[in-house]
């Protein structure tokens, strides 16, 4: 295992070549780089993937890493999820063209506020929405690789269970992994059994999956702009101290 230390030098391109890929829902694509010379990450981090067209033209866009790095035969191997944007430049190419082998620019590791550090010992909240899965994915995952006993809670929403990012393996982990509890809201349609109508995050899910004020939790939100502010003000509204609510948002800000 790459130990989990971000780098000190200030980040730079490098070259990595894409060794796997795995589909994890109709849109989402798990890609597998091999980096030789990654310094190594925290989870929560995220990098650069710069794109260049034969005219020169340029395209970058910015990926959570999904996990701890691992050695590979050429090196260390990170781990990015990419959900298709329509009419996007970059997440396109990665998901139907970006083959084995083919090179792609990376910069990184990038982002130092919005980490969970293994040697951390307050309860954790995880709430995602869509693809603001994979950073918290990626601190799941580093708890399990450093043995930690901290108590995780994620609280996952998505439109319809077709689009859960790690289902198979989410539904694992929260059978095997102790201390780590899993729940869902779903928006537009929920699974057969699943109680409730489906929609939008409210007071009663967070209330009810989250953890409570009192134990001062780390809360970490990550998903579209309109989520984030929803979750993190549910949370402010239920008595949750503002500095322990870290955010990370994507799409459009209006």
């Amino acid at each position: 295992m790459v130990a989990q230390t971000p780098a000190r030098a200030p980040a730079r391109w490098r070259v990595g070549r894409l060794v796997e890929r795995r589909v994890e829902t109709p849109n989402a694509q798990t890609l597998v780089l091999e980096l030789p010379d990654w310094p190594g990450h925290l989870p929560g981090q995220h990098v650069d993937v710069r794109l260049t067209a034969p005219d020169g033209y340029q395209a970058a866009r910015s990926y959570s890493v999904a996990g701890p790095a691992v050695d590979g035969p050429g090196g260390p191997r990170i781990e990015l999820t990419v959900q298709r944007v329509p009419d996007g430049e970059v997440s396109p190419y990665l998901i139907d063209v970006y083959r084995e082998g083919d090179p792609v620019e990376v910069r990184g590791p990038l982002g130092g506020w919005f980490v969970w550090r293994p040697q951390e010992t307050a309860p954790v909240l995880l709430v995602a929405g869509g693809s603001g899965v994979v950073p918290l994915m990626a601190m799941i995952r580093a708890r399990r690789a450093a043995g930690s006993r901290v108590p995780f809670r994620l609280l996952y929403s998505v439109r319809t269970p077709a689009d859960v990012i790690y289902a198979d393996e989410l539904r694992r982990r929260a059978r095997d992994d102790l201390g780590l509890d899993v729940a869902y809201v779903y928006t537009r349609e929920a699974p057969d059994g699943w109680r409730g109508e489906p929609h939008r995050i409210g007071l009663a899910d967070v209330n009810n999956h989250g953890w409570p004020p009192d134990l001062e939790p780390l809360c970490y939100v990550c998903g579209p702009t309109g989520f984030v502010e929803t979750a993190a003000d549910l949370l402010v509204g239920l008595g949750h101290q503002t500095r322990r609510v870290k955010t990370e948002r994507f799409g459009p800000t209006g």
